[in-house]
């Protein structure tokens, strides 16, 4: 999979600079530019740049680094495209996963959850969100905010009342997204959602995984058999290589703090990411890692609400109750 050249787009939108809408003339800017047919939007925030599609699930597709030497670094992965064809499972960016996190099951069946109520019902991989139309309510120099628009699959498999928000603030070297879910309803609304951060990996040239270590906090460690229950993962240490295959589909719960590192050996601009707002974070709040295979050019990194299913098993499900609004946030600074 090539990487897809923000730099060239850059050139290309430099020669057409009246196909730009700019929004503010101010050291943090933002910018409609047109990308493969579609309207994204890109912000200039210090040192920082970030491209994303609000409408087209809340997506944020890149964020990358001018450095001092004028180079830059991805820290967000995106691909070359060709087209916007099934948008949704690019491998790229960060999707958004709601109202649960990856597959879910009923009694053993892939694709089903069971609601309190006691009804079974259909939910697809990851939810509805990521391949979802999002409406946007606000947008300023320093981010956006768009909310969910509940699809007829969507209203089926999730047939509640409630405003589902995504809210990103960008920072001149991180970002911080925050989910609210407001229970416009009468009953409590279960969720646990989460996102699927890509990582650019490796990041430095001529380096490889093995030079890349993560540190995470994990006491306990899970995998998700082919009915959807946890079992018991591997023996993971705090610090691990990035190349330890064990690593892969790893869900990891019962974080010592909320604060994850991963980055280059012995070299400076690491990433960190909190999950929640807390010290210590919920016991079943999850982090999970994931890589497609060894030669994938981007690495996953993804902080969850809970381990994936949690509408079987309950671990991570948290309930709104009616005319209260539920968030979730993460936030990512390279340092």
């Amino acid at each position: 999979m090539r990487r897809f050249s923000f730099q060239r787009v850059d050139r290309k939108i430099e020669e057409r600079l009246g196909d730009a809408n700019i929004c503010s003339l101010t050291p943090a800017r933002v910018e409609k530019i047109s990308y493969l047919g579609a309207t994204i939007l890109r912000w200039h925030v210090g040192q920082s740049t970030f491209l994303a599609y609000p409408e087209a699930g809340a997506r944020l597709m890149n964020w990358h680094l001018t450095l001092g030497d004028g180079s830059v670094r991805d820290v967000i992965y995106w691909p070359e495209l060709k087209s916007l064809d099934e948008f949704h499972r690019v491998r790229g960016g960060n999707p958004i996963l709601f109202p649960f996190s990856a597959r879910t099951f009923d009694r053993g069946e892939q694709n089903f959850w069971r609601a309190p109520d006691g009804v079974r019902r259909p939910m697809p991989q990851h939810g509805f969100a990521r391949q979802g139309e999002f409406r946007v309510t606000n947008v300023d120099t320093r981010g956006f905010t768009a909310v969910f628009v509940p699809s007829e699959a969507a209203k089926e498999g999730y047939p509640f009342d409630y405003e589902f928000s995504v809210t990103y603030r960008f920072e001149p070297l991180g970002l911080s997204c925050e989910f609210q879910l407001k229970n416009l309803g009468d009953q409590p609304l279960p969720w646990s959602a989460g996102h699927h951060f890509y990582f650019t990996l490796p990041w430095s040239e001529g380096s490889t995984r093995q030079d890349y270590l993560i540190r995470l906090p994990a006491t306990e460690h899970w995998r998700q058999d082919s009915t959807g229950q946890l079992v018991p993962g591997p023996a993971l240490k705090l610090h691990e290589s990035l190349a330890q295959p064990e690593l892969v589909d790893t869900i990891h719960t019962g974080l010592k703090n909320r604060e994850i590192v991963f980055g280059e050996n012995g070299r400076p601009g690491d990433v960190i990411l909190k999950i929640g707002t807390a010290k210590v974070p919920p016991r079943d709040n999850a982090i999970v890692t994931w890589t497609a295979d060894e030669k994938a050019p981007f690495y996953c990194v993804e902080p969850w609400m809970g381990p994936p299913n949690a509408p079987e098993h309950q671990r991570g499900l948290e309930f709104v109750a009616p005319g209260q609004t539920g968030r979730f946030v993460v936030s990512l600074a390279v340092k």
